[in-house]
């Protein structure tokens, strides 16, 4: 499966809802992320976090690589291009971050990777346009201003294109009221990925969790 710049927009987009993940063991990793592609959801945002997170993720691209090609491995909590370049050496092929910065931009364009920055304003999501930005993160979603914020951004700038996270829900009131409201994906962490399905190894109530969900968005956005 190719998987340059718009095939990843693409299936970020049609997908919906993005798994938010990180742990440190990679056998944990491969399973979870084994389950999110079996519920619906091969785009896997794995989160900067810890210690040698980006072996932990250097080891679990490599093996999907072979394992399951459909699976598309992003790298979230990046602040800066040093970081990016790592992770994108390492197989990423999306790059989020909580913040925006202007040198990762450079560096994910360079090499044609999608950068979702977090943004907090309509300035902030205008600058992030004007660097390349196809998707921009809203974060943290509910302290900015919640669906109102979106709706509000969208009136002047219809064109863009707005990911969440923090604050969007996997149940059907918060994909309505967010969806609703313009959002073309939202990033979901421990609310979709349960801390109890994790130390239960429950990675089959992973699977129907997320296919839940996919399948909740999909109805929400008339499509099922």
């Amino acid at each position: 499966m190719v998987k340059d710049r718009m095939a990843v927009l693409t299936a970020l987009m049609d997908q919906g809802v993005i798994p938010v993940f990180y742990h440190p063991d990679v056998e944990v990793c491969k399973n979870v992320i084994q389950a999110c592609a079996d519920g619906g959801a091969p785009c896997i945002e794995f989160t900067n976090r810890g210690d040698f997170a980006s072996h932990v993720f250097y080891e679990v691209t490599r093996y999907f690589d072979q394992a399951d090609p459909r699976v598309i491995m992003g790298v979230g909590s990046i602040v800066d291009a040093p970081t990016a370049g790592i992770y994108i050496a390492n197989g990423a092929k999306f790059v989020v971050g909580p913040i925006l910065n202007a040198d990762v931009a450079k560096v994910c364009n360079r090499r044609k990777i999608p950068y979702s920055p977090g943004c907090g304003s309509a300035s902030e999501i205008s600058y992030a346009e004007e660097l390349g930005c196809e998707i921009v993160k809203v974060f943290p979603g509910s302290s900015v201003g919640g669906p109102d914020f979106v709706k509000a951004v969208l009136g002047p700038m219809p064109w863009t294109r707005i990911m969440p996270t923090g604050g969007v829900d996997p149940d059907e009131a918060s994909v309505k009221k967010w969806f609703g409201a313009g959002i073309v994906a939202a990033g979901m962490g421990s609310k979709l990925i349960t801390p109890e399905l994790l130390d239960a190894k429950d990675y089959a109530g992973i699977s129907r969790k997320v296919r839940e969900t996919v399948d909740l968005i999909k109805k929400v956005r008339g499509k099922a």
